[in-house]
């Protein structure tokens, strides 16, 4: 059997009502990557990048992001977001952006932590143009990929 879309209501699209759920501890994580040139990499770690502190703004922006997600992604319900925590790692050839977001309220955070991902891999992107340009002013070797939500917990009913 098919599953029913909840956001589609004779062929029209719609915000789920979320009226009657239990307002609940909800967190999500997610994660992502941004590809990037050995150099570029080691310039973000030395803090030689001309923009500034890279991970420190892709930091705030994530967080403005998972503010944001009900004013970008038209279904979304604005929830009361009760904590972000962004973190990223490096491997080789890549930079690695965990996002956790938690809220108590009658949906999911999964789209807030996608988003918060998406948009510290964008910034990130941003600061270290002028370093992964090629000749032509474009980007061969500058890739985000691998965007996924590694955890999703609904938690307590809290009245």
């Amino acid at each position: 059997m098919e599953k029913k879309l909840s956001h589609l209501k004779d062929d029209r699209a719609i915000m789920v009502d979320i009226s009657s759920k239990d307002i609940i501890d909800r967190r999500a994580t997610a994660v992502g990557e941004i590809l990037l040139s050995d150099r570029t990499i080691e310039r973000i770690k030395n803090g030689t990048i001309e923009k500034g502190n890279v991970l420190a703004t892709a930091r705030t922006a994530a967080i403005l992001g998972v503010k944001r997600t009900a004013e970008m992604i038209p279904m979304c319900h604005q929830i009361p977001i009760t904590s972000v925590d962004v973190n990223f790692s490096f491997r080789e050839g890549a930079i690695v952006a965990t996002v956790e977001v938690r809220s108590v309220g009658r949906t999911g955070v999964e789209m807030e932590a996608l988003t918060g991902v998406s948009i510290a891999l964008l910034t990130v992107w941003d600061m270290v143009k002028s370093a992964e340009k090629d000749d032509t002013g474009n980007y061969p070797n500058t890739s985000i990929k691998n965007i996924s939500v590694l955890e999703k917990i609904k938690g307590t009913k809290t009245n």
